[in-house]
């Protein structure tokens, strides 16, 4: 039975005794932000089932839910089946239960299931949560935390009731059985309301849903059809390609960021240098200009010509990087812009010497003061060549150039 407006046939169509699966578990990545670093942790996966969703209720007359006057149901979901998904209580803190969250989202993004989207309800996260003293087997009273619609609302909810509950029962307060919410506002939970045994659900069969037999012939052919999964991928990035942790979980993370990189790898760009790329200078475009991979003119193709012109020293690192943002606007091959515009990187030692005699010439104060001691004016001299070559020169062969007219 259901007790709650926003579903108003009070019963809700739930699996319960055979439910889709059970007994599994879910391996997270834990990325230390100093170190990039991963450890990784098997969170335990009691059940997985379907139910019906209820509606939506919208809290009106406050931009708080605490000072709402009224509240409105939106039906438009109800009845729709949703999946739920029960955990083991094998996750110990907010970040745990985030990266659980976000993994799992990767997975049904993957398999294309959903856009698992929290702020749309897409994807949608109730936690309890209990604390107990440091060798204590029993757990204690769990506490039910609701309205969290971001994976950092998740995090941010759990650390704050670990820690509310922590001082309670150090102060001697009794920690009772509810349901709370996460006040975003506040950045506190709150009282809802009492919460229900599972007996008080009162369970019964529906009558109207025969049981659905699903043969091995079934569940084999289903499993032949699973893509490589985000955790599968990220293993494989770190052992094939040598990528560290960090950089396999950016690529990884969402669908087509990683169909953009594993093309550009197969046109015959590094996959190091093809990472690099991806993960830097190109995230950093897509982010400041609010865009998808997808949506960028610069294909996986051009892109790997363009690692190929560095790595072939046609072009320095540099020009690559000046030409990166017309490619990203407005697409077009590398190579043709290298050639029309005479890009191509400077590897004649003479005209590389001739242009250091320029330099040096033309800065003969600093000179005196590099052989004086001043070594760090070598930089310097690298900049002005650099700023005289349009940064074409090569840079390992002008730096050991450099080194040799100073020091001579």
């Amino acid at each position: 039975q259901y007790f709650y407006p926003d579903l108003p046939k009070n019963y809700q169509i739930s699996q319960y005794d055979l439910p889709i699966a059970e007994h599994g578990w879910l391996e997270i990545e834990l990325i230390d932000k100093k170190t990039k670093e991963a450890t990784r942790k098997r969170i335990g996966i009691t059940r997985l089932h379907m139910e019906e969703d209820a509606g939506k209720l919208v809290h009106a007359g406050s931009d708080r839910l605490a000072g709402s006057t009224y509240s409105l149901v939106d039906y438009n979901r109800a009845g729709v089946p949703l999946i739920e998904i029960v955990s083991e209580p094998d996750i110990r803190t907010g970040q745990e239960a985030a990266e659980y969250a976000q993994e799992l989202r990767r997975i049904v993004r993957y398999l294309g299931i959903s856009d698992g989207n929290m702020q749309e309800g897409s994807l949608r996260c109730d936690v309890n949560i209990s604390v107990r003293p440091v060798g204590q087997e029993e757990f204690g009273t769990k506490v039910e935390i609701k309205n969290m619609n971001s994976f950092s609302a998740i995090q941010k909810a759990i650390e704050y009731e670990i820690d509310r509950q922590i001082k309670a029962n150090e102060s001697g307060e009794r920690i009772v059985q509810e349901t709370r919410l996460w006040d975003e506002s506040s950045q506190r939970t709150k009282s809802m309301r009492s919460k229900e045994g599972s007996s008080d659900y009162r369970y019964f069969p529906e009558p109207d849903l025969p049981p659905i037999v699903v043969s091995v012939e079934q569940k084999e052919g289903w499993l032949a059809e699973l893509p490589e999964l985000p955790a599968q991928k990220r293993t494989r990035y770190e052992t094939e390609f040598g990528l560290s942790p960090y950089d396999a979980r950016v690529l990884s993370d969402e669908r087509a960021i990683t169909e953009y990189f594993e093309a550009t790898v197969a046109a015959g760009a590094d996959p190091k240098l093809t990472s690099n790329w991806i993960t830097q200078d190109i995230a950093a475009y897509l982010n400041n200009e609010k865009l998808s991979i997808d949506a960028v003119p610069l294909t996986p193709a051009s892109l790997a010509e363009l690692v190929q012109l560095i790595e072939a020293g046609t072009i320095s690192n540099k020009i690559g990087k000046d030409l990166l943002p017309e490619l990203l606007t407005q697409g077009g091959s590398p190579r043709a812009l290298v050639e029309a515009r005479g890009l191509s990187q400077i590897s004649d030692p003479a005209q590389i010497e001739a242009m250091i005699d320029e330099v040096l010439a033309a800065h003969p104060e600093e000179l005196e003061a590099y052989r004086g001691g001043k070594k760090k004016l070598q930089g310097f001299f690298v900049g002005q060549l650099m700023k005289r070559s349009g940064g074409r020169v090569d840079p390992k062969l002008s730096n050991q150039l450099l080194s040799q007219k100073l020091n001579a």
